[in-house]
């Protein structure tokens, strides 16, 4: 289903695209390629919306929370806004202090995308993103796709450039499987991560370069805990980002494994990528969807990616992409 989302500053018109697949429905802009809504059943089989979102996309160009996001060339922050790829240094905007974070204000989530493939359960969207866009090298053509499957969500990323470059897209989706109409609910939410260590920041949230186990920290979620139960421990890396805004290792599948006890939703999520940053929306204040205030705390963001400012540590992962070669990565988010 497609219907008329609202006008944009530029006077262009934003579409809403709905999918669905049994139960499941998600709405899907192409202003952005963001993910608006997700609809989910309960254990009773009652449909709730488990996503932050706005009710026109004007507002997402005024927010800067990024609810629903696709979010490149590179996820995340890149220290001083700049690194070298194949022996030439390149230079980012500067919007979170000295640092880059998202690939800078001209993100891609606040672009109009073209909808190359529409289907019942699936939509496909590609941005074009010239040589030195953003900062980065090479004329890059992207395609992100989204797909519903019985019982599971499916986004696809996809990329070629023309030079060396970096691709290192995410979603920035924050979940409430209460329902995002129940910010109350969000730190009753319960997770589970099987990561072993997490990457710690300093106070400007750009990795030290230590990777940190977990064991015995309030950053061990190992063994499946309410969100709320450590996240204002007396703990340097909690106290310093405000909450959790930290990057754990994936190693297996699911990755994270997000439950809400009260309406028996769960959400498991599998990824290729080498990292999972969760963010507990410590900073989120605005009117949502309905009119709901999305207060601090209010939904949980589980970004998979490459590390933060990863190009700047050849000991980790590394998001380059060699000029022809093909860039592809995908994360399930399965739903019992």
């Amino acid at each position: 289903m497609k219907e008329i989302y609202g006008t944009l500053p530029s006077g262009e018109t934003a579409y809403l695209y709905t999918i669905t697949c049994g139960n499941l429905s998600a709405a899907i802009s192409d202003f952005g390629a963001t993910l608006v809504k997700l609809f989910v059943p309960n254990q009773q089989g009652e449909l709730a919306d488990i996503v932050l979102g706005f009710d026109t996309p004007g507002e997402y160009i005024t927010s800067n929370a990024f609810f629903g996001a696709t979010v490149g060339r590179n996820a995340n922050r890149v220290h001083n806004s700049s690194f070298v790829l194949s022996g030439k240094t390149y230079s980012l905007a500067r919007n979170e202090g000295p640092n880059n974070l998202h690939s800078g204000p001209d993100g891609y989530h606040l672009r109009m995308w073209k909808v190359a493939h529409l289907a019942e359960n699936e939509i496909s969207l590609v941005l074009d993103s010239p040589h030195e866009d953003q900062g980065f090298p090479g004329n890059a053509h992207i395609h992100v796709t989204y797909t519903l499957e019985p019982g599971c969500l499916k986004i696809r990323y996809d990329g070629e450039s023309d030079r060396d470059t970096v691709f290192n897209m995410t979603n920035h989706s924050y979940f409430n499987l209460a329902g995002h109409d129940h910010p109350e609910c969000a730190l009753e939410q319960t997770l589970c991560m099987p990561a072993r260590f997490y990457t710690p920041c300093d106070a400007a949230s750009i990795p030290t370069g230590e990777c940190r186990n977990v064991e015995g920290t309030p950053m061990d979620f190992r063994t499946p805990k309410p969100i709320g139960q450590d996240i204002d421990a007396d703990y340097d890396s909690l106290k310093l980002q405000s909450g959790y805004d930290h990057n754990f290792e994936v190693f297996c599948a699911p990755c994270a494994i997000l439950s809400h006890e009260a309406s028996g939703r769960t959400m498991s999520i599998s990824t290729d990528c080498p990292g999972i940053q969760f963010y507990s929306a410590n900073f989120t204040d605005a009117i949502g969807k309905g009119g709901v205030h999305y207060c601090r705390r209010s939904g949980i963001a589980l970004e998979t990616q490459f590390y933060p400012d990863s190009v700047n540590h050849p000991e980790w992962p590394q998001p380059f992409v060699k000029a022809g070669e093909k860039y592809h990565s995908e994360t399930v988010y399965r739903f019992a």
